[in-house]
């Protein structure tokens, strides 16, 4: 939990490899130039002013060491995309209050470069941007805690003399340095990626609990500092403990997560979808699932490789979790399947949800080395749970897996629905070899003139029953939905 946050940048081509720096947007270059540069004016401002102190350099020495010891506990941990924490703070930021201010600014360049020599090696621009955002963020704290002490008094001597308003003028530019720092690394998350999204990356509960934790553990190791240089061997497996949670934190996520796209696995959204299903039953609420499936994926395997099937299926969940309301819950069933939960969303809004989801997904701008376009389709199968049904998620899944079925059957590309108005029961293809009700082999034929007349009645416009095919697919494209 790097209080101090890092930021990963993620690029809209495949990630065989690193990208350099002039690959990204350029609003986003303009900001890390921007930012390094006032960065490195900050450091010249303080060296020029500097004067060194035996004793200074001293304390400065065992906060670094003690960065270093929390930098080899973390060789182990790999570095995901986005944006990643640890515990520095808790030693970085005593910097800011007990030292002359080119401590703090210098700090985080050095703790950055033993990172990236002893935990992995990233493009240098993005140690470089991380780094110039903490020590931006710490010089601001600085700036914050100085007007509020007073003139020509020692920190130390300020806070044994007046100890309540020394709390207050170093938890104020704590808050300074917070606010800075997450400013500056979700403008960068947003001008690399405009969907996505900011507050769930910096403001989520969890992660501002742990910050504000470790800020107050660096609020007690600045105080416990000025009594004796000892208070470390205290603070120290107090520090390794608030890691190892943040550590403990991090892999309960990852065990949530799918490896590959980021999103729920399976078996979490599963769990999370039956409870949501049930309260929607409970509630009378409206709710559907959608099944999204790639289009001819093995072709894209075989033809390109499967370092672009990879980021083919990481761009579509970017592009899911984009389109996607905050309160919707989106997984990865394995392989090229995926799933969509929306709560509180009748029939007419999951079709247009997830016909925008297909549309923004063929226009993904996925490009090969050798600058060859990798064209990309999706087929959606959409069930509804309308408001006051009593249905379970087998039942919604088994009915979204029909749908899909069809909107496969029928072209791909395509998005198809069934509504839950008198009763949901999952649909075979014709072909197949399951008997079928009469108004499930009529959700095989294309909408006719009653079942448009149904659907315009459920809130469905003209224009929402067609739906482009795919290049190449010679029937003509249609959206059924219907209450079976």
């Amino acid at each position: 939990m790097d209080h101090a946050r890092s930021v990963v940048f993620r690029h809209g081509r495949p990630r065989v490899r690193d990208w350099p720096v002039w690959s990204l947007p350029k609003s986003l270059i303009a900001l890390l130039s921007v930012v390094t540069c006032g960065y490195l004016a900050w450091i010249g401002v303080y060296a020029a002013n500097y004067q060194p102190s035996l004793s200074n350099i001293g304390l400065f020495a065992a906060l670094l060491a003690c960065v270093a010891f929390s930098v080899e506990m973390s060789r182990r941990a790999s570095q995901p995309d986005g944006v990643s924490k640890d515990v520095y703070a808790v030693w970085e930021l005593p910097m800011v209050f007990l030292l002359p201010g080119i401590y703090a600014l210098i700090v985080p360049a050095i703790r950055l470069a033993l990172t990236q020599w002893r935990v992995g090696r990233v493009p240098a621009y993005r140690r470089v941007y991380t780094a110039a955002t903490i020590g931006i963020g710490y010089g601001c704290a600085r700036l914050v805690y100085e007007s509020m002490m007073p003139q020509g008094l020692p920190a130390r001597t300020y806070l044994w003399s007046d100890t309540p308003m020394w709390l207050v003028a170093a938890g104020s530019g704590v808050i300074a340095q917070w606010v800075i720092n997450q400013v500056l690394i979700g403008a960068a998350l947003k001008l690399n990626d405009p969907t996505a999204r900011v507050r769930d990356e910096l403001f989520g509960r969890e992660g501002l609990h742990n910050d504000a934790t470790e800020l107050c553990a660096a609020l007690l190791v600045a105080v416990g500092m000025t009594i004796s240089f000892l208070t470390l061997i205290i603070a120290l497996p107090l520090a390794t403990l608030l890691q190892r949670s943040v550590r403990h934190t991090l892999l309960l996520n990852e065990a949530r997560a799918d490896a590959k796209t980021g999103l729920l696995n399976s078996a979490t959204w599963e769990r999370e979808a039956v409870a949501e299903v049930a309260r929607a039953v409970r509630t009378s609420s409206p709710l559907a699932v959608a099944l999204l499936d790639l289009d001819r994926f093995k072709q894209i395997n075989d033809t390109y490789g499967h370092l672009i099937g990879d980021e083919v299926l990481r761009q579509i969940a970017d592009t899911m979790t984009g389109v996607l309301r905050e309160y919707d819950v989106a997984g990865r069933f394995g392989g090229e399947e995926f799933v969509m939960l929306l709560p509180q969303t009748r029939a007419p809004d999951a079709f247009k949800i997830a016909d925008r989801v297909r549309a923004r997904i063929g226009r993904l701008p996925i490009v090969t080395n050798s600058g060859e376009h990798v064209a990309v389709t999706v087929s959606i199968g959409v069930a509804a749970l309308d408001a006051g049904s009593s249905r379970e998620l087998t039942d919604l899944l088994a009915a979204a897996d029909a749908a899909l079925y069809r909107a496969k059957a029928s072209g791909r590309d395509q998005v198809h629905m069934i509504s839950t108005s008198r009763g949901l029961s999952a649909v075979r293809s014709p072909a197949g070899d399951t008997a079928m009700s009469a108004a499930a082999a009529a959700l095989w034929r294309p909408a006719n003139a009653p079942q448009r007349a149904e659907l315009a009645a459920d809130g469905f416009e003209d224009d929402e029953f067609q739906l482009p095919v795919a290049d190449g697919d010679a029937s003509s494209a249609t959206t059924s939905a219907v209450a079976v």
